[in-house]
């Protein structure tokens, strides 16, 4: 079979890989200059260290997540087990910051060269030529079971993975178009990641584990609502958060402004040193238009109903995985490994 796999996030690389061990042929067509899709890591050089921190996802937690357990020992990637030694720090609107010692917390691991190693492991299996990138796909043509980049059509394929999420799924043109149930199904599901904005502040050293802090504070009236430790395991420190500020609001800050805020609200925290970083670093999701879209924009008030889909039998050489297909793991890398599972169960017979 040759199949064609539509994003080079950590689900397309794995189903990739998944599909060539089994003998397959793969294409796979990546918008970006890069692979990782939500996985982005970036380096920060100081002294002669260079330090890999994430703005995507960070962490996996190994005693519930075996596929990912899986391929880390597979490729032999140093992990780093996620600081909570200390106090964590409440602040609530209108009362005094409260302190908080949390106890039998799961596990958490992040890796060491960050989590873009994962997707650079398993791009290195693939053979040469198999990724594509900078290959918008416009259209899916269900008829011939080619797809269409720039205006010119692919050869023919016998399987169409779409490894996407399903909102920008639902924005590519099909031929036959698909039904209007399931374009609003694939409107429903809202990209994970895509409401949110994640900032990395650098020091010289963690400092607030000098003064009793584990790093983890939750906030209900900052602009960063989830803030936690992401040192590495030697020198450097460094604090990473979410933002409760919604991306419409977010939009409207210059980053310094959004810097100065977080600044602020880090020196409330934890201390007054954390006004002098060496460091900063800043996505906003909401504004990659690779990942979000416009109905993305809304806050989630709830976890999203995850779960797999069916196109239908005039459109079945299509199919869509990714983590926002998964409903025990749906927003974590475990979901995405674990839709590739399905499909290969479901289309390939679990061939081995």
């Amino acid at each position: 079979m040759h199949i064609a796999i539509i994003g080079a996030g950590i689900s397309g690389l794995y189903l990739a890989t998944r599909l060539q061990e089994l003998g397959h042929d793969v294409t796979i067509y990546e918008a970006r200059d890069r692979i990782g899709g939500r996985i982005e890591t970036v380096d920060f050089d100081l002294a002669g260290q260079t330090c890999a921190f994430d703005l995507g996802p960070t962490w996996f937690w190994p005693d519930n997540e075996p596929l990912m357990v899986d391929l880390i020992r597979r490729f032999h990637l140093p992990t780093l087990e996620q600081y909570m030694t200390g106090a964590l720090r409440l602040e609530r609107a209108g009362k005094p910051i409260e302190s908080h010692l949390l106890s039998n917390q799961p596990t958490a691991l992040r890796l060491r060269d960050g989590i873009r190693s994962v997707a650079t492991a398993l791009a290195a299996q693939l053979r040469p030529g198999t990724i594509q990138l900078k290959s918008s796909i416009s259209q899916i043509d269900v008829t011939n079971r080619s797809v269409i980049s720039f205006g010119k059509k692919s050869q023919s394929f016998d399987e169409i993975v779409l490894a996407l999420p399903p909102r920008l799924a639902a924005k590519l043109s099909y031929e036959p178009a698909l039904p209007e149930t399931i374009l609003d199904e694939l409107e429903a599901l809202p990209t994970w990641m895509a409401q949110q904005a994640k900032c990395l502040v650098l020091y010289e050293k963690p400092f607030w584990r000098e003064l009793g802090w584990s790093g983890q504070a939750i906030s209900w009236t900052g602009m960063v609502q989830e803030i936690h430790d992401a040192s590495p395991q030697d020198g450097l420190g460094a604090l990473f958060g979410f933002f409760r500020t919604p991306a419409r609001e977010r939009q409207l800050l210059t980053e310094t402004e959004i810097q100065e805020a977080v600044l602020e609200q880090l020196t409330r925290l934890f201390d007054e040193q954390a006004l002098h970083p060496i460091g900063w670093l800043y996505k906003d999701w909401s504004t990659d238009k690779w990942t979000a879209t416009r109905a993305d924009a809304a806050p989630l008030v709830a976890f999203p109903d995850y779960h797999t889909m069916d196109f239908g039998a005039e459109h079945a050489a299509i199919s869509l995985i990714g983590t926002e297909t998964d409903a025990n793991h749906g927003g974590h890398l475990e979901g995405a490994l674990r839709s590739v599972e399905r499909y290969l169960e479901k289309k390939i017979g679990g061939e081995k």
